[in-house]
């Protein structure tokens, strides 16, 4: 099965995940899709290859070379809550024009390279998209493509190679990706995400992240008789969301720079409810936003009475970077393999965070490389297939980087 084959097979499971489920995966279509990739697994030769209780996928291609280092490489098998991906339809745009993509006329939707610029790097390439009304699913199932397309190539070669391991985890999208990854089991020196953007990309550092839930109590009077009686829980979120840094927002920054995202906001005279994510680079300045947070409570509770405002914080992850650079050899490895592939590596923070994140902390090094997907989490989600040849490419050369 050639790797365009393998990743359109993969959009075809349903495997949006699910923020508000308590099951493990927490939706079936993971388990599904797990369970057919040990099927195809086995089918290539991983011999070991099986799903646990909690829906990640293992398996493993024996070292034939002692020396070597025995290497990891995992991705997600589900895709963004932001949009579903139920019934993906996605189709090949052959030796792409440069001009506007109509992803679907009857709802009149465009991918423009005036609005994705991206798309003029990708001139003559095939291209897959979607008919608009789902995301592709190209994070990550790129990620698993290349993966096993690169597996599949070296168990043909047989050349002298250290220990391969494999790993598809769920929920990923989520914040659970690394929950139940089983490390002892995977037993790699080191390992690297495979769920990365655009072609070249080799990423180390990501956001510390926090979460900040943010609850107004307020008072309902009947609004005939409410003078200096109510109290609009709704008016002072809204207060409470404009004490905050206008332009610290996902809106208006980018690469090092951080912010505080409003993604929930629901209520009534009575209560009201905000829920933010908080993402910084530097730790320091994300203790910094959770005080503001704080800050912000403690003066709406001294104005309105004490009571008024709540905000429970809460990390989740940290940025990789301080433990990668006493080893930077692992970045130096994925940065000539992907030389070797014919492409300049692109060094770049990651503005959000990975499995690799949360598994470095928890003792398995895994910075990330790309998958050549664009504009992920949306309708507009698209995957040059060059960029994805690439990066099973990619993973092909870091296996023999020092098995040559």
């Amino acid at each position: 099965m050639d790797i365009v084959q393998r990743f359109l097979k993969y959009v075809s499971f349903d495997t949006t995940s699910d923020e508000s489920s308590l099951s493990i995966p927490s939706t079936p279509g993971q388990k599904k899709l797990g369970k057919y990739l040990v099927e195809e697994m086995q089918s290539i030769g991983i011999s070991d290859a099986y799903i646990d209780d909690y829906g990640y996928v293992y398996g493993s291609i024996p070292a034939t070379d002692v020396c070597a280092p025995t290497i990891g490489f995992i991705a997600h098998m589900d895709t963004s809550p932001d949009i579903t991906g139920k019934n993906a339809r996605p189709r090949i745009v052959k030796k792409y024009d440069g001009k506007d993509i109509v992803l679907n006329i009857d709802q009149n939707i465009i991918l423009s390279p005036n609005e994705h610029p991206s798309l003029s790097n990708y001139i003559g390439q095939d291209i897959i998209v979607t008919d608009g009304t789902t995301l592709l699913g190209a994070d990550d199932k790129a990620g698993i493509a290349a993966i096993l397309s690169a597996a599949e190539q070296i168990l043909s070669d047989k050349r002298p190679h250290g220990g391969i391991k494999i790993g598809f985890t769920p929920d990923e999208e989520i914040g659970r990706g690394a929950d139940h990854f089983n490390i002892p089991y995977f037993n790699a020196d080191f390992a690297y995400t495979v769920d990365g953007g655009a072609i070249g990309g080799v990423e180390y550092e990501n956001f510390n992240a926090a979460s900040a839930h943010v609850v107004i109590h307020g008072k309902n009077i009947h609004p005939g008789s409410a003078k200096l009686k109510m109290k609009n829980s709704i008016l002072i979120a809204m207060e409470f969301n404009q004490m905050l840094p206008t332009f610290e927002i996902p809106a208006f920054t980018e690469g090092y720079e951080g912010f505080a995202h409003l993604t929930d906001f629901r209520g009534s005279v009575e209560s009201t409810e905000l829920n933010y994510i908080l993402r910084d680079h530097d730790i320091h300045k994300l203790q910094k936003r959770k005080e503001r947070f704080l800050a912000n409570a403690a003066f709406l509770n001294q104005k309105y009475g004490e009571g008024t405002a709540d905000v429970i914080l809460q990390d989740h992850y940290r940025n990789m970077k301080e433990l990668l650079l006493p080893h930077m050899d692992i970045i130096e490895r994925a940065k000539r393999a992907i030389k070797k592939a014919g492409i300049t590596p692109v060094i770049e923070p990651i503005r959000g965070g990975t499995d690799g994140a949360r598994l470095s902390y928890d003792g398995l090094l895994c910075p990330n490389i790309f998958t050549g997907g664009e504009n992920g989490h949306g309708r507009y989600e698209y995957l040059p297939v060059s960029s994805l040849e690439k990066c099973a490419e990619v993973i092909y050369h870091i296996v023999y980087d020092s098995a040559q």
